[in-house]
């Protein structure tokens, strides 16, 4: 076989739970993108520490990528339950790396792998004999379809390894398995292996003896494929491309970072997946150098419980330091009331919110989109907030400067709609850069000259002032001299003593709720919404994470001629209903795409531009939505070919 010469590849890894699964991953989509390529790469794990399947997804490419693709090029599997739940998506002259030592595993020996996904993968393959559908009968069956399976005999490797480095101990080191496999599966790809020894470097860039044992091993085992399979091999066209202003980013990192730069120094959570990382990167990088010279630090608190978190948060806001909370939609739920608190006393405070799956516990470590309405009318009564949704990680670092700076200016709750499928992503894109978003902390007084004589008492500060036509009142850190005013959940006046005068009440919610009025006028339109690809009759509406498939699907039917608009709509709450009017006016068919059961951004659409979509795309079943699952359902939209209205979207492993 000849080089396969391609522009972009899918790699994928497999094995159960901690069994270095994901710094496999990591140091591949590292070398990759230290050779000069794009990624994009998905995390998906089962909600447990170990034991249960777990597989990473890494998409290779020569250009700009946002999403990931079902087919797989590459599987490298670490066990037998890796072969038999993924073999079925490897394409045609794809490749499978497997443990030699398995070959007689049988499908119903895997205690992980439940009934009924055992039958459903022996239905697919079509397999009838009497015995037992085992690794080896699979690879018969593949092999018919031309995927090349290598069977590898990692640990007779592992153990070679140790006897050249004349080092034992390696050989019962079972997590350097990873690092072997990794390898084994690049030296099919044409990549420079210094790349890949850049890359160890880097992730254990901390445990220096680590890096240089598994540089060995990655070394030893890429010169043992090289031997044996020299030129079976996927080559990349050659691109020249300035990478000097690109990065790879986590996820789970990106807001973070934001949250580092916007001047956050207070962040609170219970523990909670998938909003946990965002604090665990906080917490591991709290000591912050300033661009003063200076170093500061972010105080992260582990509280007793969600509601012990945000009403923290709010406390932390009280001083004037500008503060958040992490969480996912069970935390969230608990919040709901301290968040109405934070809305009567005009706080300006940040909730990330990390959607998953739900309801109640729901599908803990999995994807979802169901939250958008919970989060726009979360907590009894009514007071403003602005929900605001990011689509990618890039964004979600921008996006964390502004929703500061949101809370800030308007004086309310910012509820910063993240979730799993961005959080568990990472991919290349340019370099942050921290000073594209200025610093704007509102009408923030931090001095107050009050007069006092002998006859009169000091005046309290109006927190609360009635102004017409002015909903922001000046705020001041509690403790500011000559800054007496009251916080209290009660109705209250402008000094905030509760009070439960009609008049007042009235002035009071009016003040609140016209901030609304003023979002809208003052935010400006590329932040409400994005539009892409010009004008068409054909428009998709979205919002969140579905952003980067859509994108791809675009430069897709593009280069067959076939034009769509999308409308990425960011600001959710106040809903830009002017704009949206504006931006879907000549649109004869309105595809609208989440992952939710219910449609809630068609239902937002329906209630405030009084339009229906003409079809409904959503996918609920855990798993983020790839890019050629849109592109075959836009197809046949095009086409005509769908008579249905709502399409339920259901690929995933």
């Amino acid at each position: 076989m000849t080089d396969k010469v391609v522009n972009e590849l899918t790699w994928v890894i497999g094995g159960a739970q901690g069994s270095g699964v994901d710094s496999a991953a990591n140091i591949f989509s590292k070398t990759c993108a230290e050779d000069g390529l794009y990624i994009f790469g998905k995390r998906e794990y089962y909600s447990n520490i170990k034991g249960e399947h777990s597989y990473f997804t890494v998409r290779v490419s020569n250009n700009q990528i946002r999403s990931h693709k079902e087919s797989i090029d590459i599987l490298v599997s670490f066990d037998a339950e890796t072969v038999f739940r993924h073999a079925k998506d490897v394409s045609t002259n794809g490749i499978i790396i497997f443990n030699s030592e398995l070959i007689e595993t049988s499908i119903n020996e895997i205690p992980t792998l439940d009934k009924e996904a055992q039958n459903k993968i022996i239905e697919y393959f079509n397999y009838s004999g009497s015995e037992p559908f085992t690794i080896k009968k699979l690879v018969e069956n593949l092999q018919q379809n031309s995927i090349k399976c290598y069977g590898i005999p990692y640990y007779q490797i592992l153990k070679n390894f140790s006897e050249h480095t004349n080092n034992p101990a390696l050989s019962k080191l079972a997590r350097m398995i990873n690092v072997l496999a990794l390898s084994i599966s690049l030296s099919f790809i044409n990549i420079n292996r210094q790349a890949l020894y850049r890359a160890i470097n880097y992730i254990f860039r901390t445990k220096p003896k680590i890096a240089e044992i598994n540089i060995a091993a990655a070394e030893y085992a890429y010169n043992y494929s090289e031997q044996r399979y020299q030129n079976n091999k996927f080559s990349f066209y050659e691109t020249k491309r300035d990478f000097s202003n690109v990065i790879l980013v986590q996820g789970s990192q990106s807001s973070a970072l934001g949250k580092i730069v916007a001047g956050c120094r207070f962040q609170t959570y219970y523990p909670i997946t998938p909003a946990s990382e965002d604090s665990e990167f906080l917490e591991s990088n709290q000591i912050i150098e300033q661009m003063d010279g200076k170093k500061g630090s972010v105080l992260v608190m582990q509280t007793e419980d969600e509601i012990a978190a945000i009403t923290m948060a709010i406390g932390g806001a009280l001083t004037g330091t500008r503060t958040a909370t992490a969480t996912s939609g069970p935390g969230f739920s608990l919040m709901a009331e301290a968040l109405g608190w934070a809305g009567i006393n005009e706080v300006p405070l940040v909730v990330s919110l990390y959607q998953r799956a739900g309801p109640s516990t729901g599908l803990p470590t999995r994807h979802e989109q169901g939250d958008l309405l919970f989060a726009i009318n979360a907590g009894h009564g009514e007071f403003p907030r602005i929900v605001f949704a990011s689509g990618d990680i890039e964004e979600s670092f921008y996006d964390t400067l502004k929703v500061f700076n949101f809370a800030d200016i308007f004086q309310l709750p910012v509820i910063h709609l993240l979730d799993k499928a961005i959080a568990s992503s990472i991919m290349t894109c340019k370099n942050f850069d921290p000073n594209k978003i200025n610093i704007d902390r509102g009408y923030l007084v931090t001095k107050i000259n009050n007069k006092e004589d002998d006859h009169k008492k000091l005046e309290h500060f109006k927190r609360f002032e009635l102004k017409e036509n002015e909903p922001i009142s000046a705020r001041t850190p509690i403790g500011t001299e000559n800054g007496i005013f009251w916080n209290t959940g009660d109705e209250h006046n402008e000094e905030g003593h509760i009070i439960e005068d009609p008049t007042v009440r009235i002035k009071m919610m009016d003040k609140r709720m016209t901030k609304l009025e003023l979002i809208l006028q003052t935010i400006s339109d590329e932040d409400k919404a994005l539009s892409y690809n010009g004008n068409s009759d054909i428009v998709i509406t979205s919002w969140g994470s579905t952003k980067g498939a859509i994108l791809d699907t675009l430069d897709e039917l593009n280069k067959e001629g076939i034009k769509i608009k999308f409308v990425q709509i960011k600001l959710l709450n106040p809903f830009p209903q002017q704009l949206l009017k504006k931006l879907l006016h000549s649109a004869k068919t309105i595809i609208n795409i989440e992952m939710n059961y219910s449609s809630q951004l068609a239902k937002l659409i329906k209630q405030n531009l009084q339009r229906d979509v003409d079809y409904e795309i959503v996918k609920y079943n855990g798993r983020p939505i790839s890019c050629d699952e849109i592109y075959k359902v836009i197809k046949e939209i095009v086409k005509d070919n769908i008579g249905k209205r709502r399409i339920v979207l259901d690929h995933g492993t």
